[in-house]
């Protein structure tokens, strides 16, 4: 086994590169089939997620596989690959599975103990199988994977670790209450058909939201998937007043219409570019929003001050500022450009000045010194230099006090919107809008790094290491195998040899003699075989057990044409058995 993984995730890389870096479905198809037709690899998987996208591969060479996956991901995510670099991480072999076997868990997802990862490794698996780069090594390692998932979800409390992204991302809008009485008798726009889409309109639905509308560009999915809502949760999508409001499909162009009346709307599709821009949204909630409420950004702010009026050049009292001096002017002789350069005698002075307009500044820590130079000429003299620095500097820091804090009331918000497309469909610029809640991808990945850990996560952990010892030591048997068959055949062969030399011999056998013969020297042979095939078969599963194969083929002469055949033989039976298996499901 020489399995190979490069990848990265919200672990190891800023959600802005994540974004850039996510594989359309068409981007992901082109890179397996050109990681299969690449030198070192043999299989290929692509697990790509919202937060996520990993590239597994068998290949014959460690160095020669990370170098050709890491420039295969860096193309088709169209990130530069020296841009992309320090964001992988590669993982090799037992570390390999072992990962795998982790993400299904849950215990690498943004939300801990989150079960929606499970659906997304088995499409992966099915978009392998599809295209026929998984062969045996990547069909046993996804299909373990989904078993050790299971496993992890029914033996252990690992979901209490954590919930869905959906449900995580609808929990940031209800400021600590339980989602289902925020959610209910609300209105809810999800835009998108896929499996998070269709895992947010149930989410919404079992939380007793009152109307869900579906928007795709496939109007088709979009309806199909508003019918099987109606199917499973009709009962639970009523209204206010107790009137049934059944979920409805319309197309993408409705949805400008549609967001007017929502009161929460979860995008996620596959687009590239925005799905609701932030004017989109603003004419959603217009009308909706108290007069004079200021934008978000704005409201958030603790610090805000009037501003403050210019003050001429040279016409407050007592300033000797040499107006023919004056290079570029346009400041405030009370704002920040009018103290550049000043010592701090003379800023003390300057900011007294600017607090009573009239203060004599010479008058002020006198010294031998400086009564000598304080002169009108001099301070005039100094103020020009001011105005010299500011042309060249354009900033200085302002000495005036600070004036009291201004609190603007925060409305209410009107419409929550949860973005969990990767990349972004909805304009980040809407979170500054008044009335309106974004919740992203990003400000997900910030609030869960603070998550709690369960204490069900220890003994997941301890499922994933036995779980990641017993897939070795079956690959490690698997890989002798073949030979162990090849050997079986090549000892048939003989024997058979030997019973057609008898017969020429012994003419005059009968056929019950003769089928005694036979199975006497079968016997013999598989008693001979017995304990060596089945001593190897244990030895090969225990780790560095690899070269028990090759000593076999070495004590028994065993061609390696013909181990391969079989070992061919394997791999096609195992793809039929996974077409049935895809056929059935």
């Amino acid at each position: 086994m020489s399995l190979l993984v490069v990848g990265l995730s919200h672990r190891s890389a800023p959600v802005s590169v994540l974004e850039r870096a996510a594989l359309s479905l068409d981007a992901q198809i082109k890179l397996l089939q050109d990681t299969v037709a690449a030198e070192p690899a043999t299989e290929a998987a692509v697990l790509a997620t919202c937060n996520r996208i990993e590239l597994y591969a068998d290949v014959d060479k460690f160095h020669a596989g990370v170098a050709e996956l890491s420039t295969l991901l860096a193309q088709h995510s169209g990130v530069g690959l020296d841009e992309i670099t320090p964001y992988l991480y590669v993982h090799y072999e037992d570390r390999a599975v072992h990962h795998l076997f982790s993400v299904a868990c849950g215990l690498d997802s943004m939300v801990v103990g989150e079960g929606q990862i499970l659906g997304q490794i088995k499409d992966a698996l099915a978009r392998a199988q599809e295209l026929h780069t998984a062969g045996r090594l990547l069909n046993d390692l996804f299909q373990q994977s989904l078993r050790v998932g299971k496993r992890a979800h029914s033996e252990t409390g690992i979901d209490r670790a954590g919930q869905s992204l959906v449900t995580f991302g609808l929990e940031q809008f209800t400021g600590g209450t339980d989602v289902v009485g925020w959610a209910r008798g609300k209105r809810a726009v999800v835009i998108g058909a896929g499996s998070m889409s269709s895992l947010a309109a149930a989410t919404l639905a079992r939380a007793g939201v009152g109307e869900i509308v579906i928007a795709n560009r496939t109007y088709d999915r979009a309806e199909r998937l508003a019918h099987l809502l109606e199917e499973q949760y009709g009962q639970s999508l009523t209204g206010q007043g107790g009137t049934e409001a059944l979920a409805r499909a319309v197309p993408m162009e409705s949805v400008p219409d549609e967001l007017t009346r929502a009161d929460v709307a979860i995008s996620c599709t596959g687009a590239t570019g925005l799905v609701l821009t932030a004017e989109m949204v603003a004419a959603a909630v217009a009308g909706r929003v108290p007069e004079g409420a200021l934008p978000a950004e704005t409201e958030s702010r603790t610090d805000v001050r009037p501003v403050l009026p210019p003050t001429s050049l040279g016409s407050d009292d007592d300033c000797p500022l040499d107006l023919p001096a004056v290079q570029g002017g346009g400041f405030s002789v009370l704002g920040e450009a009018a103290v550049a350069g000043m010592d701090a005698a003379t800023l003390e002075q300057h900011a007294a000045w600017v607090d009573n307009a009239t203060v004599d500044r010479r008058a002020s820590r006198r010294t031998p010194e400086r009564e000598t130079a304080r002169t009108p000429a001099a301070d005039a003299e100094l103020i020009a230099a001011l105005v010299a620095t500011v042309a060249v500097t354009g900033r200085i820091t302002e000495l005036r006090r600070p004036e009291p804090v201004v609190e603007v009331p925060r409305p209410a918000p009107v419409l929550a919107l949860l973005d969990l497309a990767m990349p972004r469909d909805i304009d980040a610029a809407a979170h500054r809008l008044a009335g309106v809640r974004l919740v992203d991808i990003e400000s997900l990945a910030e609030v869960s790094a603070d998550a709690p850990m369960a204490s069900d996560v220890d003994l997941v952990r301890r499922i994933v290491s036995d779980e990641v010892a017993a897939f070795g030591a079956a690959q490690r048997a698997a890989h002798i195998t073949p030979t162990v068959v090849a050997l079986r055949a090549m000892a048939a062969d003989v024997v058979a040899g030997e019973i057609a030399r008898l017969e020429g011999r012994l003419p005059g056998l009968d056929d019950k003699h003769r089928g005694e013969i036979t199975q006497t020297v079968r016997r013999v042979v598989d008693k001979l075989l017995h304990a060596p095939t089945v001593r190897v078969k244990q030895l090969a599963a225990e780790p560095g057990g690899a070269g028990y194969a090759d000593a076999l083929r070495t004590l028994f002469d065993l061609d390696q044409e013909t181990v391969a055949a079989v070992s061919r033989a394997e791999d096609s039976s195992t793809s039929e058995n996974d077409a049935e298996n895809r056929g059935r499901s």
